[in-house]
């Protein structure tokens, strides 16, 4: 895959380091590796994250604190001072409309030199009236990019990167290259689509909110073209490719069954008989197994891999944290202690010595179970009798690594699990590989978890009643969206939140944060001593959404809830209501509007996971116009799977119509290639 420059007179691989573009030197590229940006590809789909809609028309004397975009005349340096802070001040004088603009600058002597006297230039940021002149301070200059729209792109940042520089460096490679059109000519005059070109050029750049829009709808359609086509030449290559490993159903089943210390649900029963009779067949099973938060899915792989092994082959199952690896490790170990079967954990922070240890014995064939990370898909993680594959919560697993892990043998039956309710319509889009079976029943004895929701205003009966079931013995859990500040937003971080609540409620008890920017060790060791109780309160972002089961943890807080999806929400209720007590889920919220409302008012009435994920749908809708997240996950730049599920339906029926057409071999190989070389479904040909 390659660009061409414009005028011809060089061939870019669109694979190339992005230092081959000029600007990029070695602390550059450094600072964008940081943000993911690897390659001319990565900064290309690099979009905004959000935009600004800024005015260039407004009445100064009405702007408030919006900001504004002024073009205006470069007079004369007024000088740098020191201010009493021990700051220094550099003003520059400019004309705007007749009037006198003084320009600030905290900290930027430097900035003089990057104005000419009697230049032209637009600045953005909010400016005011004093006197008879106008102020404004710290603006930006609006980059060459946006001098003919009022649309601002607003990318992710570190300390090195500002947004004037990758703007720059971004326009700069669009400037360069013919971006060639990949999608059959069909499918673009069928739904109207602008071209590629068009598209990447104006999420970047947007003219107009209609050119977004139309920008958008092209490149989020494209994305879950690919994505779709991924998936099912995943499931042609599973059907004409692999030929499976006929299983027989183990005698010591029955004993299995009988050793476990509760009844299996008849969902459970039923999950249990569609695995077993997959396992007898001679093609490879490809199964999901999709169940709501608590509703037993580990038991049932437990029973699935007991029969590989029971047959004299091995299994393996991976699980997307160690904390997640380790508790299934100690569940396995648990169940099947009557029985003579090795249980091997490898993550990544298994030792050197065991490591090499546990991996001769993978090696070597002998009948076991394997649970792991990440870890299990190194290259000298070598399976002798692979014979089933389990992956657990599916949706922090892409694609790619789950391929990537059936390679490991390709007549291995797969396992799929997740505990992420997703609508059963759309399921069958965004698993289309997989067979599917739903574990719609709660195991007897669950406890019912009452949700409550209060106000910002009220969130002190939030905090007395954790303190209540403090005092009782129990724990709690208190997720913050945040792990620093965001100012704009004014949501609390979990370091603010924590010297608060140590502060004001919670003054004689241990409490722990935990973040995602925490090291694997740090994580895991805070995560032990709250499973030991140690702690008792813990504060933490999402991190904890998967796979933590603590049964004495009774409450879990959840503060800024209007700033989670639904599904999200019950996510993080699944992680009370595991032991024999009493649960609270409690939803400290700003609502001001409807809709908010409405959410917080379907997680009090509601349970069920499959209900909330379809309302979810309902509500959410296709987002804002202005908006793009940096999705990730499973390769996914710009479409979100649930909120884009009505462009998803349509692309996967496009994909199928593809496939199924011998005339667009050529397309579905170069689609394949494409794959081959990165992870990233917006595709270049």
């Amino acid at each position: 895959m390659a660009f061409k420059f414009k005028g011809g007179e060089k061939v870019l691989n669109i694979y190339a380091s992005v230092k081959e573009l000029k600007g990029v030197g070695d602390k550059t590229c450094e600072a964008l590796n940081k943000l993911g940006i690897f390659t001319l590809l990565d900064l290309l789909l690099y979009f905004p994250r959000d935009y600004e809609n800024l005015n260039s028309n407004i009445d100064i004397n009405e702007a408030g604190d919006e900001k504004v975009i002024l073009q205006c005349t470069y007079k004369s340096f007024n000088g740098t001072i020191r201010t009493r802070t021990g700051k220094n001040l550099t003003t520059l004088l400019f004309e705007y409309k007749g009037s006198v603009l003084q320009v600030k600058y905290f900290n930027q002597p430097y900035i003089k030199n990057s104005f000419l006297i009697g230049g032209e230039y637009r600045l953005i940021g909010k400016v005011k009236r004093i006197g008879n002149h106008l102020e404004i301070i710290n603006p930006i200059m609006a980059s060459k990019d946006i001098k003919e729209t009022n649309i601002c792109p607003k990318y992710s940042l570190n300390s090195a990167i500002n947004n004037k520089l990758i703007s720059k460096l971004i326009h700069s490679l669009i400037d360069k290259v013919d971006i060639i059109e990949t999608m059959p000519q069909y499918i673009v005059e069928k739904y109207k689509f602008i071209s590629l070109n068009d598209a990447i050029r104006n999420i970047h750049f947007p003219k107009t909110p209609e050119g977004l829009k139309e920008a958008k709808r092209r490149l989020k359609f494209q994305e879950l073209l690919t994505y779709s086509m991924k998936i099912l030449l995943l499931k042609k290559h599973i059907k004409s490719n692999r030929c499976g490993i006929p299983l027989k159903m183990s005698e010591e089943l029955t004993s299995l069954k009988s050793s476990l210390p509760f009844s299996l649900t008849n969902a459970q029963t039923r999950v249990v008989r569609e695995i077993l009779l997959d396992e007898k067949k001679p093609v490879p099973m490809n199964r999901l197994v999709q169940g709501d938060v608590g509703s037993g899915k580990t038991i049932v792989a437990i029973i699935a891999i007991f029969n590989v092994v029971k047959n004299g082959y091995q299994g393996v199952m991976m699980a997307p944290t160690e904390i997640l690896a380790t508790q299934h490790y100690n569940e396995f170990n648990t169940v099947l202690k009557e029985f003579d079967i090795r249980i091997e954990l490898l993550v990544g922070s298994t030792s050197k010595k065991e490591k090499l240890r546990i991996k001769e014995k993978i090696k070597s064939g002998e009948p076991m179970i394997v649970v792991g990370t990440h870890a299990l898909l190194e290259d000298d993680v070598e399976f002798r009798k692979l014979g089933m594959i389990i992956t657990d919560e599916q949706h922090r697993f892409g694609v790619h690594q789950r391929s990537k892990l059936v390679n490991k043998n390709e007549a291995a039956h797969v396992l799929v699990m997740t505990a992420t309710p997703i609508p059963r319509t759309l399921s069958l889009y965004v698993y289309s590989d997989l067979d599917i079976s739903i574990i719609d029943e709660l195991p007897p004895g669950r406890q019912k978890i009452d949700t409550l929701y209060y106000n910002n205003e009220n969130r002190n009966m939030a905090y007395e009643l954790a303190l209540n079931e403090v005092n009782k013995g129990r724990q709690v859990y208190v997720v913050s969206p945040l792990i620093e500040e965001n100012e704009e937003l004014k949501l609390k971080d979990v370091m603010t939140l924590h010297d608060e609540l140590k502060t004001k409620y919670f003054k004689n008890v241990e409490v722990g944060i935990l973040h995602g920017k925490m090291k694997g060790k740090e994580k895991d060791e805070i995560m032990t001593r709250f499973k030991s109780g140690e702690i008792r309160v813990l504060i933490s972002t999402t991190v904890i959404e998967v796979g933590v089961n603590v049964p004495n943890a009774s409450v879990m807080i959840i503060e800024n809830a209007e700033r989670f999806g639904l599904s999200q929400l019950h996510q993080l209720r699944g992680r009370v209501g595991r032991g024999k007590y009493k649960s609270y889920c409690i939803l400290v919220a700003k609502a001001n509007n409807n809709v908010t409302k409405k959410r917080m008012e379907i997680m009090t009435m509601s349970n069920d996971g499959f209900f909330i994920a379809e309302q979810d749908l309902k509500i959410r809708g296709s987002g804002d116009l202005f908006g793009v997240n940096q999705h990730g996950e499973d390769g996914l730049v710009l479409s979100s799977i649930i909120e884009d599920s009505s462009i998803l339906k349509v692309a996967n029926m496009e994909a199928q119509n593809i496939l199924n057409n011998d005339d667009y071999y050529d397309f579905c190989k170069k689609i394949i290639n494409s794959l081959e070389k990165s992870t990233k479904y917006i595709c270049f040909n």
